[in-house]
């Protein structure tokens, strides 16, 4: 509800500068940026309603992926390309915190990072799809999964942070010493899943792929209409899944950052949140929203997710990623 009040209140602000002089009106901001990653794909038309209650057009700038993003975001910090960034996760935040990024920031959906599996590739391969994290190293399994830089990729750093909240510090090392020359690194998630994957739209040659916990209904609503699935072709193995929390905020130094605030505000509140499942493929932090039937049964949430908190994050990060980097390249 307070949220909501706040969202009526910058609304009603703006709107009153329609009311007043033609000065005023042009200096009414009339198009709000959200900057994004290249996996923003919202509903069609899930703008409009708010174009209709604030006369503002929100225009959408996408580029790489979260890690990409927070990376060109700080280049400008201060004087920013847009208003609002989408896709801030917690394994980015502390890197936006550290540089001033963001005037406010609320979390906007949650998800799991996890391996998925191309359930065909290993039924007639004869090989079980593995069930943890140690089964990678074993000789069966070797060379089979693709993963993303976590120097990068958002999802690549959520992936190495799950290992070691599984192994722990100071083991966690072992495990990737041991895939050392049997996994490939991709730069990005769409490199990873659309490309080098063997599973869903990829045609590559590696049947394991970091990816997310709600990929699954995401290959079921885009299948080839002339050949429907019922049920997904690919698998999240849940015991590898880290929990990913994304925020969205307003960007410090933005000039539009009443219309900003009233952007996020409408982007939290219940018809985007229930839009999300099914454009987004996360998971609504909006208590209220009811997620579609395809998300219920396809979409795996993780009951006991792998996590790191964001404060060891803050502290290990640089820490993490040169030992990683030591370690495999």
């Amino acid at each position: 509800m307070k949220r909501l009040c706040v969202f009526i209140f910058a609304v009603t602000s703006l709107a009153a500068c329609t009311s007043s002089t033609s000065e005023d009106a042009e200096k009414r901001p009339t198009t709000v940026t959200l900057l994004a990653y290249d996996a923003f794909t919202p509903e069609e038309g899930i703008f409009d309603e708010f174009t209709n209650i604030t006369g503002i057009t929100v225009k959408v700038v996408t580029g790489g992926d979260s890690g990409v993003l927070v990376s060109k975001a700080i280049l400008t910090a201060g004087n920013p390309e847009g208003d609002v960034l989408w896709g801030v996760d917690n394994t980015m935040l502390s890197r936006a915190q550290q540089a001033s990024l963001l005037m406010s920031y609320e979390p906007v959906n949650t998800g799991d990072i996890c391996i998925n599996a191309d359930k065909e590739w290993f039924a007639s391969s004869d090989v079980p799809i593995p069930t943890r994290l140690e089964d990678l190293v074993l000789p069966q399994y070797r060379g089979l999964l693709v993963t993303q830089d976590p120097v990068a990729s958002s999802p690549g750093l959520g992936f190495l942070l799950g290992t070691i909240a599984h192994f722990g510090e100071g083991k966690w090392q072992a495990f990737w010493e041991a895939l050392k020359g049997h996994v490939h690194i991709a730069p990005d998630w769409t490199t990873a899943y659309t490309v080098d994957f063997s599973g869903s739209s990829g045609n590559g040659k590696y049947p394991l792929v970091v990816s997310y916990g709600s990929s699954p209904p995401a290959e079921v609503l885009y299948a080839d209409p002339s050949n429907p699935l019922t049920e997904p072709t690919t698998s999240v193995i849940e015991s590898t899944c880290f929990r990913q929390t994304e925020y969205v905020g307003v960007l410090r130094g933005s000039t539009n950052s009443v219309a900003a605030e009233a952007l996020v505000m409408y982007l939290l509140g219940k018809r985007f949140q229930e839009s999300m499942p099914l454009s987004l493929f996360v998971f609504p932090v909006n208590k209220e929203a009811v997620l579609p039937d395809l998300f219920v049964k396809f979409a795996v949430r993780a009951k006991n997710p792998l996590t790191v908190s964001p404060q060891d994050i803050e502290l290990n990060r640089e820490k993490w990623l040169n030992e990683w980097r030591a370690l495999l390249l």
